[in-house]
């Protein structure tokens, strides 16, 4: 394995995708005695390898949960950032600020206020490397090694990275085709509180789950926050997709009625362009200075440039009118793909049908690992993300997570036509 296949493995898969096949399993790695203890509770993979044979032509890749970025008005973008640095070009490029701009402090509570969350202040607003370092800030503020969080059961990838990184011990809650169930969560967080557990903070992501597609129904919303209030826990509220909805209004995030409990995370990687790393937490009033010092200890500052494009994007384009575009867009390749999976799967498979958002989940057989599977799907010219990865368990899986949003719809169609007769012999075997 060179450098040179894992670039060019990297350019083929989005870096999601890397990320999660990387904890389906773990490594023996050189200099292993050099590394801290956090880092070595780092998995490490062997998996890279399978790229070799996933850089052919013809891969149908239903692995990375990327947006569509063709239907923005790029050349229009490029004279805006050309504008940018000609005419401000000293601020551009230029240290800034460790919470971010004003500007776009008071525009991303604009962009709450469409998702449900009316009373944010560009105060509380702290602007970040995208929501992957908001969650990351999070944990390092509030746990200890030992300290336990709370998680759906499945959840994203890059959150159970974070979690390892900082010795925390990750805990499971399960999810029925409603979300979160409140009674499982009521009793898990009583079972470790009698185990002398320290239990900081509840990480959830109500709307579209990654990788599960499902959303937290209205109904249990409010009860999650308030089993989580009496119990002194957090709520580290995830809602990169909430905006993305197919039919409808987006449902009031858990942060919207309760501004003291809940640290809320947005993204612009999904609504706009993953490649600025443009994120940010809403943090409860009492909260927020020692939030964002330990924000700036990382970053020094969230990168002006990028900040500025967000800010003129917001300021001078019809970013509602793209969002409605993704909508429209996602929607019909997700239809696609559940119209595929209706079509080619074979009996004993079962899987989730989003509202919104990137992702549908595939539940197979108890028996069957997805994570051997995943080389048979490359060579049979897919590539999925096997169940494991979104677990901090280290047992076999028997799901695995397809990703429609950067797909069109008839490569979605050919690629799950390629991954059914891999799954059905893997039923067969049993």
């Amino acid at each position: 394995m060179t450098h040179e296949t894992l670039d060019a493995a990297a350019a083929l898969l989005p870096a999601e995708a890397i990320d999660a096949i990387e904890r389906a399993a773990t490594s023996a790695h050189r200099h292993e005695d050099l590394f801290s203890e956090r880092a070595a509770n780092i998995k490490q993979s062997a998996v890279r390898d399978v790229f070799d044979i996933s850089m052919r032509p013809g891969l149908v890749s239903l692995a990375g949960g990327s947006p569509y970025l063709q239907s923005l008005p790029l050349e229009r973008l490029a004279r805006t950032a050309a504008t940018i640095i000609a005419e401000d070009g000293l601020t551009a490029l230029q240290y800034g600020g460790g919470q971010g701009m004003e500007e776009l402090r008071a525009q991303i509570c604009e962009v709450m206020a469409a998702e449900g969350i009316l009373d944010a202040l560009p105060q509380n607003v702290v602007i970040t490397a995208g929501s992957q370092s908001a969650q990351d800030v999070a944990t390092k503020v509030f746990c200890n090694p030992g300290d336990v969080v709370l998680v759906e059961n499945p959840t994203y990838v890059g959150a159970l990275n974070t979690f390892e990184a900082y010795q925390v011990q990750v805990e499971t809650v399960e999810m029925d085709s409603h979300g979160l169930v409140p009674d499982l969560l009521e009793a898990r967080i009583a079972a470790l509180q009698t185990a002398g557990k320290n239990i900081k903070f509840l990480y959830t992501i109500p709307n579209f789950n990654n990788p599960s597609g499902i959303t937290l129904a209205q109904d249990r919303r409010q009860q999650i926050v308030d089993i989580c209030r009496k119990a002194n826990i957090l709520v580290l509220e995830d809602n990169p997709y909430g905006l993305l909805r197919f039919d409808g209004e987006p449902l009031a995030p858990l942060r919207a009625a309760n501004p003291a409990d809940v640290i809320y995370m947005g993204s612009f990687s999904k609504i706009f362009a993953p490649g600025l790393r443009i994120g940010w937490a809403l943090v409860p009033e009492h909260l927020q200075r020692r939030y964002y010092l330990a924000s700036e200890a990382v970053t020094l500052c969230p990168p002006t440039l990028n900040q500025m494009l967000v800010s003129a994007y917001l300021r001078e384009y019809d970013w509602k009118g793209q969002i409605e575009t993704y909508r429209g867009l996602y929607a019909e390749r997700c239809q696609a793909m559940l119209a595929a999976l209706a079509e080619h799967m074979p009996d004993g498979a079962s899987w989730t049908s989003p509202e919104g958002g990137f992702f549908v989940w595939v539940t197979l057989p108890d028996g069957v690992d997805t994570y051997p599977l995943l080389k048979k799907a490359i060579d049979a010219g897919v590539v999925f993300i096997p169940g494991a990865a979104f677990t901090p368990s280290d047992d076999p899986s028997n799901k695995l997570r397809l990703a429609f949003s950067a797909v069109p719809p008839d490569a979605i169609t050919e690629g799950v036509r390629r991954l059914a007769p891999v799954l059905r012999e893997a039923i067969a075997a049993l």
